[in-house]
């Protein structure tokens, strides 16, 4: 299984739109935030720290007036720069506008998604509920992943179906008109929580021989010997999905580090969603390298021993050789999972 991650099951994540201008991903897990002019052609790339305050919201959007709108619980938190919280301010929400699945904005309106109830909400002001209205939410329109508005245009991620993962543009949520419908280049895909699964491939882990050795005398021998095995990260290939983007000077994560976050964060999610559902953490992330381990025990006649190391990647790639081998006398790999499983 592939595909991306909804924002119900990342927080902190979200896709937001600066008036006409920017489009923003939010990757509170990652500490940072892309910015790009344009999703479906991935046109200027650029990777930013997210400042604390402005971490782990339920939901994140942009006006038309150049600040984002970060809502956690009851109230919102409004500044004009996400790596810096400048000029922020704290509202509460109005009543009417509490309790969305989804928080967006064009030009002069804000919108909020309740997806089970099968509706919308259109404000002027989320604080005061200014002009509220209440509108049907049209099926087609109400199983996006993420909301983002962008000048005038509504937009929606949809699931990923046989044409990958496309988000629809269009100018009333109560109609299915969409007035256009866009792939996601895959520099942006990279970033979004499981389009690694996407563009690299879901995530793979299994234990691999990496020696046998054989008694094939009729007595017992005593067996002592240096093996090397490969341990930590696959730094070379991963490193590949940020060739494209820009990180900002201040920011503060480097392109070596990013790249392994979003892998580290890739195992962690369900098979749903091209992962593992384990946690790494315990594991070397240090780049690769050969690693001598002395070895010794005793063989019966005519006996064998394997020795298994356990692998993770992605698609074809090897991503992660885990630390840890197992020794065992039958040619079968083992079937347990050394890693602990992620949190929920």
């Amino acid at each position: 299984m592939k595909g991306i991650v909804p924002k119900s099951k990342a927080k902190g994540t979200d896709i937001c739109a600066m008036g006409n201008w920017y489009y923003y991903i939010i990757r509170s897990d990652l500490g940072c935030f892309m910015q790009s002019k344009n999703l479906n052609k991935g046109f200027d790339m650029s990777i930013w720290s997210l400042h604390p305050s402005c971490q782990n919201g339920d939901h994140y959007l942009g006006d038309w007036n150049g600040y984002f709108y970060i809502i956690k619980g009851n109230s919102f938190r409004r500044v004009s720069n996400l790596e810096k919280d400048t000029d922020a301010t704290v509202f509460n929400l109005h009543p009417n506008c509490r309790g969305g699945d989804h928080y967006l904005a064009t030009t002069n309106y804000f919108y909020i998604i309740f997806q089970e109830k099968g509706t919308y909400r259109r404000t002027k002001n989320l604080q005061h509920d200014t002009n509220g209205h209440e509108y049907t939410l049209h099926p087609n329109c109400r199983n996006g992943l993420y909301y983002f508005g962008v000048k005038d245009y509504l937009s929606f991620v949809k699931p990923a179906s046989e044409w990958g993962v496309e988000f629809y543009t269009g100018t009333s949520f109560s109609k299915d008109e969409p007035a256009g419908v866009y792939s996601f280049h895959p520099d942006v895909l990279n970033f979004l929580p499981g389009g690694l699964s996407i563009t690299k491939g879901p995530a793979f882990a299994r234990w691999e021989n990496i020696k046998t050795i054989t008694n094939d005398s009729n007595t017992p021998v005593t067996w002592q010997k240096r093996i090397n095995k490969k341990v930590g990260y696959n730094k070379e290939k991963m490193t590949e999905i940020t060739h494209n983007w820009n990180i900002a000077l201040s920011s503060s994560v480097e392109t070596g580090e990013l790249a392994k976050l979003i892998a580290k964060v890739q195992f962690t999610f369900s098979a749903e969603y091209g992962g593992l559902h384990v946690n790494t953490d315990k594991e070397s992330w240090n780049e690769v390298t050969e690693v001598e381990e002395q070895l010794r025990f005793e063989l019966k006649p005519n006996e064998s021993i394997y020795l298994w190391q356990y692998k993770m990647g992605l698609g074809k790639e090897p991503v992660l050789f885990c630390r840890d081998i197992k020794i065992d006398d039958v040619p079968n790999p083992p079937t347990e999972v050394p890693l602990p499983p992620a949190q929920s």
